[in-house]
């Protein structure tokens, strides 16, 4: 499996990826987009910004770098600096498939993804992926499965996913909403003549929306590398909308409330990578610091309050506004 290459790291920021979902296209969910990219977010402005902030990564021991179809031109940003860079060959790319970006590179586009995890998808979209990163795709996967995805039940697209194993391309699957536990242990179950088809799993966990841990502690158990994505809860565990209580950590700490929401999830054991969806060099410096972060009991009692019922978290989830 590629994600080998990081049991070797010295760096203590090799557990730590990067996520390119805030930084490929001019709109997302995240709060405080407005301070983060300002009013210049056209193609070039962007491209610039992806390519300052995976040089800045790379520089202090990232890599792992993710991508999808859906993050507007997040692969072709990604592919660029790959091509710029030729001799790095330490690092595992991941992109997903399942979503088409619609928004044509807007912020209030009616539709700004479309979902799609039929076999036709994934073929016009594993060649999308292949043109732009080519033997560099390491790991692709299904982007946002949930228990009633026929992505879970279609043996065809098991069949054409087995292939691009055979192949050498990791195959894994991430997953969203309150039932991410169910979608965890249904792909689990998932086989091609006897064998897991998933080698991955990524999913979101944080200090609000802990609930898919067990499942992801079977996935750990069974050998699949676990991606965390959404530490951060799309910016409401950073400053300034943290929780009162993870305000009371962070300045105990000396560092940032993002350090400290990453570091929560990073000292989880069946954690591997644990992205950060960092939008400027500030930000992801600060979200490194999560590595040497050492939270005491008392700490993590306080912290372990914040916890949301999940129907609640992605309820609250599903009305950030994309701007």
């Amino acid at each position: 499996m590629p994600f080998a290459r990081l049991a070797t790291a010295t760096t203590p920021t090799c557990h730590i990826g990067l996520g390119l979902a805030a930084v490929g296209r001019p709109g997302y969910i995240n709060l405080g987009r407005d301070h983060d990219l300002g009013e210049d977010r056209s193609v070039e402005s962007l491209r610039t910004r992806t390519h300052e902030l995976l040089d800045a990564a790379y520089a202090q021991g990232v890599r792992y770098f993710d991508a999808a179809r859906s993050y507007g031109r997040s692969e072709e940003f990604l592919a660029a600096w790959l091509k710029a860079r030729p001799d790095i060959d330490d690092i595992v790319v991941g992109s997903k498939w399942g979503y088409t970006y619609t928004a044509d590179w807007t912020t209030d586009a009616e539709r700004h993804e479309v979902k799609d995890h039929s076999v036709q998808a994934y073929e016009r979209q594993r060649a999308e992926s292949t043109e732009l990163l080519g033997d560099r795709l390491d790991l692709y996967q299904i982007h946002s499965v949930t228990p009633d995805s026929p992505a879970l039940t279609d043996k065809e697209l098991h069949a054409k996913l087995a292939e691009a194993a055979a192949e050498g391309v990791t195959i894994g699957f991430s997953t969203s909403g309150p039932a991410q536990a169910d979608a965890i242990r249904a792909a689990l179950a998932v086989t091609v003549d006897g064998e897991p088809l998933f080698r991955t799993v990524q999913s979101t966990f944080n200090a609000l929306e802990t609930s898919a841990a067990p499942a992801l502690t079977e996935a750990h158990d069974a050998g699949l590398t676990v991606i965390v994505k959404e530490a951060m809860a799309n910016g409401r565990l950073a400053d300034p909308y943290a929780p009162d209580q993870l305000k009371a950590v962070a300045e105990e700490t000396g560092l940032g409330c993002d350090a400290v929401a990453l570091a929560l999830v990073l000292r989880q054991p069946w954690a591997g990578v644990v992205l950060s969806g960092a939008a400027t060099i500030t930000q992801l410096a600060s979200n490194l610091h999560a590595a040497v972060v050492d939270l005491n009991e008392d700490q993590l009692t306080r912290l372990t309050a914040l916890v949301e019922e999940p129907g609640a978290y992605w309820d609250r989830r599903g009305q950030l506004p994309w701007h």
